[in-house]
């Protein structure tokens, strides 16, 4: 018997790789994905959502994007991964990324076949959204120009691109090296840790997703995740994952506060 059967779930239930299914809509992230579908409907340009390590941007980003039916919308989902990200390349990603074939080599002409791809995409009753993740590594003045250069292709009914970057607080930074881009955005929201009833909802969510309908989890264990981790979801998942495969070693079910405490001080995490 492993610690999945000793209880009762199916999977894994708090890995921290990104799968949809374990999505939970808590009240902040059903509130961003609103305020970001108004956003892209009324099509306004620039929208960002910013938040500290592990409060769920790349989750949120995946959930809009799944949300962003085909007949309506024509979008696309860029992760930036380096710091080294030129504006070319970035230009060449999105039109590659919306369907362009023979991309130019020439930044001028790539800007064409991009107005004609937008105009394109609104003429046929739908509105063009990209969605960017990890967009605090972008600390390039003329790759923000260049966000601010597409942003004026609009009709009269409004912009013909829409923008949704996702970051680190430092976000903020990045969009200042360029103000007047700085200026445009229309939609901002910032995601914050859960609170501690929201952290229990959480946690029995994700048990219920991998299969387990039991409290596995002590009262007292819970509120002890919730003050290690601050309502982090990544360190939630972390702090869990680990005290399910340790409560398994010592065989106690449900778990208590005790096992959740030696976890979260292996794993250097202090009480909040």
């Amino acid at each position: 018997m492993d610690h999945l059967e000793f209880y009762n779930l199916k999977e894994h239930p708090f890995s921290n790789a990104v799968d949809t299914r374990f999505y939970y809509n808590s009240n902040q992230h059903s509130e961003a994905l609103l305020r970001l579908k108004y956003a892209v409907d009324t099509m306004k340009g620039l929208a960002v959502v910013v938040g500290e390590l592990g409060t769920g941007k790349t989750t949120l980003a995946r959930r809009m994007l799944n949300e962003l039916v085909e007949d309506k919308y024509e979008a696309a989902l860029l992760v930036v991964i380096h710091t080294s990200v030129t504006a070319d390349w970035l230009m060449k990603k999105i039109a590659a990324q919306l369907g362009i074939e023979n991309i130019s080599d020439t930044k001028l002409e790539i800007l064409g076949q991009l107005y004609r791809k937008f105009v394109e995409i609104n003429e046929s009753g739908r509105k063009t959204v990209v969605l960017m993740d990890e967009v605090q590594m972008l600390q390039s003045r003329e790759i923000m120009e260049e966000f601010r250069g597409l942003l004026n292709m609009e009709r009269d009914d409004g912009k013909l691109i829409t923008f949704i970057l996702f970051g680190l607080p430092e976000l903020d930074d990045v969009l200042a090296l360029d103000e007047p881009l700085k200026q445009r955005v229309a939609v901002k929201y910032k995601l914050t840790g859960l609170e501690g009833n929201i952290t229990k909802e959480y946690i029995m969510h994700r048990l219920k997703v991998a299969g387990c309908e039991e409290e596995i989890f002590e009262p007292d264990a819970i509120s002890a995740v919730h003050r290690y981790t601050n309502g982090i979801p990544r360190l939630i998942n972390t702090v869990c994952d680990n005290a399910i495969f340790e409560g398994f070693l010592l065989k106690q079910n449900p778990i208590g506060k005790d096992i959740v405490e030696q976890v979260s001080l292996t794993l250097d995490l202090k009480s909040v």
